[in-house]
């Protein structure tokens, strides 16, 4: 019991703490953007890179997993399609649904992973964010490209901005430098200490965007997204797992980090790329409530 309340309570207590800290102490919208800016430039990319370099790619099993979590996002795109086009909701609603159904928020991913099974959880955690995010980037900065604002689809300007999204640089440069044989000393230790830092204050500013307004705005939409974040995602995830027979931390990080909510930063992309914010923001904050409860349920049916 501990051990879960030492991964869980960290988590989303800091979720909490954000919120009450946006209202009360900081409520300048100008603090958190400029936190949320060194996050995901500087301190999330070195995270992934510094997990990322130890890793053994002679025993990873990348192909399997690549296969489990993109067939999982996969299908998961068409369903987040489907009730969009079935419940006959534009052009920007159809993008927050997509974006509340596949998105994650590796931030409270890698803190319960570290919690629960520590330097391995971590580094599995990273290898975890190296697959989805490429998929994830694609799938969605191309569906605000299509159909969005009456502007055409363009291949080579969606391929730019998913060249450029630190995240994916950082994948990269992960996967490469462990090719190598890891990070050299001195540079090491320097970019563990910025990407511990990124976990803490990326949870406050998760926090921070969370509103209590959000519940009221179309809760069949937020039903739906949501249960198809926290339970079909994970669920295909798992039966994918066992059908290509992968095993012990990988099955449970790849479970766990499909089970997560959505990023918060989908109701930045939302606002900046012509989206339904508002909706955005309603599904961001009730994914982010239900976490709390089908989180860890997930993982104890894991066996954890």
């Amino acid at each position: 019991m501990s051990a879960w309340l030492d991964a869980f309570v960290p988590a989303f207590g800091l979720l909490a703490l954000g919120a009450v800290l946006k209202r009360v102490l900081l409520p300048d919208d100008r603090v958190w953007a400029g936190m949320e800016r060194l996050i995901y430039w500087v301190l999330l990319p070195a995270l992934i890179v510094a997990a990322l370099a130890q890793v053994d790619l002679a025993t990873l099993p990348l192909g399997r997993i690549v296969v489990v979590i993109w067939g999982a996002l996969g299908i998961g795109t068409a369903l987040a399609l489907m009730v969009a086009r079935g419940l006959r909701q534009d052009h920007g609603a159809m993008t927050s649904i997509l974006m509340g159904g596949i998105r994650f928020n590796n931030l409270v991913g890698f803190a319960v992973a570290g919690a629960l099974f520590g330097g391995e959880g971590i580094v599995m955690a990273a290898v975890a964010t190296g697959v989805i995010v490429p998929f994830v980037q694609f799938v969605t900065t191309a569906a605000f490209a299509i159909g969005g604002r009456g502007a055409a689809f363009r291949p080579l300007e969606v391929a730019r901005q998913i060249a450029l999204n630190p995240l994916i640089i950082a994948c990269a440069l992960g996967f490469g430098i462990a090719a190598l044989g890891g990070l050299p000393p001195g540079i090491g230790p320097t970019v563990q200490a910025l990407g511990r830092a990124s976990v803490a204050l990326g949870l406050l500013c998760v926090g921070a965007a969370l509103t209590a307004e959000s519940f009221s705005d179309r809760p069949l939409l937020q039903f739906l997204t949501g249960f198809q974040k926290l339970v079909i995602m994970p669920a295909l995830t798992l039966a994918l797992c066992r059908l290509f027979g992968l095993e012990g931390l990988t099955v449970t990080i790849a479970v766990m980090f499909m089970a997560l909510p959505t990023a918060a930063t989908s109701y930045v992309m939302s606002r900046a790329m012509g989206g339904d914010a508002k909706l955005m923001a309603a599904i961001t904050t009730t994914e982010h409530v239900a976490a709390v409860i089908t989180l860890p349920l997930w993982i104890l049916w894991l066996g954890l």
